[in-house]
C-alpha cells in the first residue's frame, strides 16, 4: 500500500515539473522581468515570514510627523493662519480655567464638606469627602481632585485629612499659573515657548497700567522702567546671552511674583524698597545712572562707571563688565548699566585689590593669604579650583565677590571682628544710657 502511495506522489511531482517546464518555454518575459518578479515574490514571502501577517492597526509601521516648518517671512497667509490658530487655541485653554464665580462655588462646596475636628483654625476634609466634592464641582475641577494632589497636601493630621485652605490656595495658584502662561504666550510671536527681549518689553509695558504702585510714574519714564525690569529677567534667566527666555523659566522664578506684587495698593514702603520692580527702586537706579553720566551724553564711559558706589571697584572688574555687556564705541547705555550693576560674580583680581590698596595708602596683602581664606570659606569639592556651584553651595558667594572686586568689601571683611566688637560696645553703651 505504501509503495503505491509513493508512486502516486512521484507521479504528481513529475507532472508538476513537466507543466512548469512547459509554461516556462511559453513564457514571453525577458530575463530582467523574471528576476524582478522573483525579487518581488522573495521580498513578499520573506517579509511575511519575518514579521508575520501585517495587521492594519500596527501603528509602528508608520513614523508620525514630528516636525512642522515655521512659515517664512514672505509667506504672509501661512503666518496669519498660524497666528489665528494659536489665538483660538489660547482662547480655548483660557475657557477651560476656573473663573471667580466657579472658584467661589468650589470654596462653598469645600466648606460644606469639612470634617471635624478642626486643627487650630484650619477646617479639614477627608479623602472620601474630597472625592464627593470633586464629583459635584464639575469637569473643570476634575484635574485637582486626584489621589496625587491629596497626598501632596497630606501632612501630619492623625485622621488622614488635609487643610481646606491649603487645597484652595493650591487650586488658585495653579489657575494663576495657567492664566499667566496664557498671557505670556500671547506675546510669544514665534510660538516656540520663548520670549525675546522685545516681546518681554511689550508685556511689561502693557502691564504697567494694571499695577497701582506704578501710578505715580510719568509716561515719559515708562521706557526706562521697562528697561530696568527686563534687564533683571535676562540677567538671571539668559546667562548665555541667547536673546530669549523660556516662558516656563519665567513662571518658575519669583521675579514675576515680585512684579505682580505691585498690584497691592497697600504694599508697605519696606517691601517697595526691597522690590527691584518698584517705582522707588527703578528711580534709584536711574538716578545713579544720571549721577554717573558727568558729560550728560546719555552713555557711561569706563571712567564714569568707576565712580559707582564708593568708587573702589577694581579696574579688572570694570574691564570684565565692559566685555560682558553690550557697548557702543566703548560706552554703556542704561540697559548695560542695569546688567553691569548686577555683575559682581563675574570678575576677580587680587592684583587689582593690591593696586587699590596702594592708591588708598594701605599695605598690600599677600595673595596666598587671601586665596587660602577664600578656599577655607567656600570649601570647594576640588581643592584646586572654585566653581560657581561651589559658591552657591557655600552661601558665601556675595562675600567672596565683594572681597575680590571691591576694596571697600575687602576692608569690611578683613575688619569684621573689630566692627562686630564696636557694634557690641555701642549697643552696651546705649543700654547703659537708657
Amino acid at each position: 500500500m505504501e509503495v503505491i502511495m509513493a508512486n502516486d506522489i512521484t507521479k504528481d511531482w513529475k507532472d508538476l515539473l513537466r507543466k512548469r517546464l512547459a509554461s516556462a518555454k511559453q513564457d514571453g518575459r525577458t530575463e530582467e522581468e523574471k528576476k524582478a518578479e522573483e525579487t518581488r515574490l522573495f521580498t513578499k514571502y520573506y517579509t511575511e515570514w519575518k514579521g508575520g501577517h501585517k495587521r492594519e492597526n500596527d501603528s509602528f509601521q508608520h513614523i508620525p510627523r514630528f516636525y512642522y516648518r515655521l512659515p517664512a517671512e514672505d509667506e504672509v497667509l501661512l503666518q496669519k493662519l498660524r497666528e489665528e490658530s494659536r489665538a483660538v487655541f489660547l482662547q480655548r485653554k483660557s475657557r477651560e480655567l476656573l473663573d471667580n464665580e466657579e472658584l467661589q462655588s468650589l470654596w462653598f462646596l469645600l466648606d460644606k464638606h469639612q470634617i471635624p475636628p478642626t486643627t487650630g483654625d484650619e477646617a479639614m476634609i477627608s479623602y472620601e469627602s474630597f472625592l464627593k466634592v470633586g464629583e459635584k464641582a464639575g469637569s473643570k475641577c476634575k484635574l485637582f481632585f486626584t489621589a496625587r494632589v491629596f497626598a501632596k497636601l497630606l501632612h501630619t493630621d492623625p485622621y488622614g485629612r488635609i487643610s481646606i485652605m491649603q487645597f484652595f490656595n493650591y487650586v488658585m495658584r495653579k489657575v494663576w499659573l495657567h492664566q499667566t502662561r496664557i498671557g505670556l504666550s500671547l506675546y510669544d510671536v514665534a510660538g516656540q515657548g520663548y520670549l525675546r527681549e522685545s516681546d518681554l518689553e511689550n508685556y511689561i509695558l502693557e502691564l504697567i497700567p494694571t499695577l497701582p504702585q506704578l501710578d505715580g510714574l510719568e509716561k515719559s519714564f515708562y521706557s526706562f522702567y521697562v528697561c530696568t525690569a527686563v534687564r533683571k529677567f535676562f540677567f538671571f534667566l539668559d546667562p548665555l546671552h541667547t536673546g530669549k527666555i523660556k516662558i516656563q523659566d519665567i513662571l518658575a522664578c519669583s521675579f514675576l511674583d515680585d512684579l505682580l506684587e505691585l498690584r497691592d495698593e497697600e504694599l508697605s514702603k519696606e517691601s517697595q524698597e526691597t522690590n527691584w520692580f518698584s517705582a522707588p527702586s527703578a528711580l534709584r537706579v536711574y538716578g545713579q545712572y544720571l549721577n554717573l553720566d558727568k558729560d550728560h551724553n546719555g552713555m557711561l564711559s569706563k571712567e564714569e562707571l568707576s565712580r559707582y558706589g564708593t568708587g573702589t571697584l577694581t579696574s579688572v572688574f570694570l574691564d570684565r563688565v565692559y566685555q560682558e555687556c553690550l557697548t557702543y564705541d566703548g560706552l554703556q547705555d542704561l540697559s548695560g548699566f542695569c546688567a553691569g550693576s548686577r555683575e559682581p560674580k563675574r570678575a576677580s583680581s587680587s592684583a587689582a585689590i593690591q593696586e587699590q590698596m596702594k592708591i588708598h595708602g594701605q599695605e598690600p596683602v599677600s595673595f596666598q593669604d587671601v586665596k587660602d581664606e577664600i578656599f577655607d570659606m567656600v570649601k570647594p569639592k576640588d581643592p584646586y579650583k572654585i566653581t560657581l556651584q561651589d559658591l552657591v553651595n557655600s552661601g558665601q558667594g556675595d562675600t567672596v565677590s565683594s572681597i575680590l572686586i571691591d576694596l571697600n568689601g575687602f576692608w569690611t571683611y578683613e575688619n569684621r571682628e573689630v566692627l562686630v566688637a564696636n557694634d557690641t560696645e555701642s549697643n552696651a553703651a546705649d543700654l547703659d544710657d537708657s
